[in-house]
């Protein structure tokens, strides 16, 4: 399974693609789209073009993005969900669902501890996955831990039995 990670950000977007076989995680690829543009639609288009062409290339099975949660300020959360918005909207043309999850849920996966640095999680991706020579920004590393829950939340789903009545 192929899964598309997107960590949203109305300036830097991060993004990360893995391939799971059972419960080994693979790394694609990962990247950061970085909108320069003043007004703020032409950020959110970047955003919705630049998903939709990674889409396309990439051909993911699922994608998986964080979650908003309520910063201090309304605005800049406004701004965050509609960073998202854009993101999954990029997706829509691919037709695959979309998981949600939240930051803690992610690094609470990837580090075993909810309130860990983005540092940590950075560390543990590139240990995960088995990147030694490459620099990742933690927007990229952010995206790349958002797939990796995805890929333990699925095994995890897959192995549990439903309750019988």
């Amino acid at each position: 399974m192929r899964i598309f990670g997107i960590d949203p950000g109305s300036r830097v977007t991060g993004y990360g693609i893995i391939d799971t076989q059972g419960n080994k995680s693979i790394y694609v690829g990962s990247g950061v789209i970085v909108t320069k543009e003043k007004e703020f639609h032409k950020r959110l288009h970047v955003i919705f073009k630049e998903i939709e062409t990674l889409m396309a290339q990439n051909q993911p099975d699922v994608a998986a993005i964080e979650n908003v949660f309520m910063h201090r300020n309304a605005d800049s959360a406004l701004k965050l969900g509609q960073a998202k918005a854009a993101a999954i909207c990029g997706t829509f043309k691919s037709g695959l669902t979309v998981y949600e999850y939240a930051a803690r849920q992610v690094k609470q996966a990837v580090v075993g501890k909810g309130s860990a640095e983005k540092e940590q999680v950075q560390y543990m991706v590139k240990i995960i996955l088995g990147i030694k020579n490459r620099e990742l920004r933690l927007d990229e590393s952010d995206a790349l831990a958002i797939a990796i829950c995805h890929a333990h939340s699925y095994e995890m789903a897959k192995k549990m039995k439903p309750l019988s009545r």
